[in-house]
């Protein structure tokens, strides 16, 4: 008889031990770099222009708004994706041409077509060829003026002025403007790349600028390096988390992980994929406790979420998800998800503990909130997406 093969168990505290090292949590570990923090989760959720700012200082051993906006929008060392999940990621340049290669491509395609058929539906005379032609205008007028807002840009491009319906005849009927519609294009195919906003780092009024085009890496090859990023952050993660985070097919799913050397591993509540080096236990990093922002990567990391949400509070998913599945602020210890926090309109940091974690859980989490308050400053962050709790601690 042929010798079997165990297959490894990485138990549910293993795994939350692992947050506070490689999500650079733990007081130990955290990052001098906003590039760092980047690479570390594989790319902030940049939804939100908060969050990117929130989640990397929450990482940083130094926390400032400046060293955010030096990647971003200085030494341009992060760039802003359109890719999994069809979500804006801002990653590092040493990411991003594999995010671009494995996801971003598709979707920019797909986000062409869209817009093409929203043309040809609602604007007489729009086709690919005008489109290409509004495209070259645009790039164009950007490249004379260094940087520009979409608005600005229509003054040389009336073309940009136009609006389209979009869901014509459902109850959500919008009209959106041509304009927009076209940089967002632009940005998803890698020709734009989003400047400093105007106003303070809460704001989405971007200016656009020029963006280099990213290396062409083959896309199996991008998947599979990917995927093995993925693993050496988040892992162990189930199958359906991996398809869920990059919105792939399961087949390309799948074979991303072949192709990465990725070991099948028992969870408590599974079968797991981590990568070779990485089936054994790590050292604890000592207690930790975090403020994260609503659509933080960790904690919108995972699809299957049970191992990190505390077992004894029910309410949490009611009281932190919205309806779509989005995470408000959250408040962490030792890798669990305890609690929610919020800002008031005077500045001030609210939280709300929802099991009892006992008296030095409870401290760390109120220093927890002064660093937050004291890097912070005078600027108000209200999340894009608003959760029961974060309503609930603010009135």
């Amino acid at each position: 008889m042929a010798p079997t093969t165990s297959v490894p168990h990485i138990r549910d505290e293993q795994r939350r031990a692992r947050l506070g090292r490689r999500h650079l949590l733990a007081p130990g570990h955290r990052a001098a770099t906003v590039e760092e923090v980047a690479d570390a989760l594989v790319g902030l959720h940049a939804t939100d222009p908060a969050t990117v700012y929130l989640s990397a200082c929450a990482r940083l051993a130094e926390p400032s708004a400046a060293e955010v906006e030096r990647g971003l929008y200085e030494d341009v060392t992060l760039v802003k994706l359109l890719s999994m999940r069809r979500t804006i990621f801002a990653v590092s340049t040493a990411t991003a041409p594999y995010v671009g290669s494995s996801t971003a491509r598709a979707i920019a395609l797909k986000e062409r077509a869209g817009l093409l058929k929203h043309l040809r539906e609602s604007l007489p005379g729009w086709d690919e060829r005008r489109l290409v032609r509004t495209e070259q205008e645009v790039l164009a007028a950007l490249a004379a003026r260094g940087e520009a807002t979409t608005s600005e840009l229509a003054e040389d491009v009336p073309a940009l002025r136009e609006s389209v319906v979009m869901s014509p005849g459902k109850p959500y009927e919008a009209r959106q403007s041509v304009g927009s519609r076209v940089l967002r294009l632009l940005a998803a195919d890698g020709h734009v790349r989003r400047a400093r906003p105007r106003g303070s780092w809460t704001s989405s009024l971007y200016p656009w600028a020029p963006a280099p085009q990213l290396p062409d890496v083959p896309v199996r090859e991008a998947k599979a390096e990917l995927v093995r990023r993925r693993l050496a952050s988040y892992g162990p993660s189930t199958e359906a988390d991996l398809k869920w985070w990059t919105g792939w097919t399961l087949r390309d799913t799948r074979t991303a992980l072949a192709d990465a050397g990725a070991r099948a591993v028992r969870l408590d509540a599974g079968a797991g994929f981590a990568l070779p080096g990485d089936l054994g236990d790590v050292e604890p990093c000592g207690d930790w406790a975090a403020l994260l922002p609503g659509l933080d990567s960790t904690a919108m990391g995972w699809r299957e979420r049970d191992w990190y949400l505390s077992p004894d509070v029910p309410a949490l998913v009611a009281s932190l998800f919205d309806r779509a599945g989005n995470v408000g602020p959250t408040v962490w210890w030792n890798g669990r998800v305890v609690g929610g926090w919020a800002q008031r309109a005077d500045g001030e940091i609210v939280r709300r503990v929802l099991t009892d974690v006992g008296r030095d859980a409870e401290a760390a989490i109120d220093a927890e909130a002064v660093r937050l308050s004291a890097w912070i400053g005078n600027v108000r962050v209200t999340p894009r997406f608003r959760t029961p709790l974060e309503r609930e601690l603010v009135r």
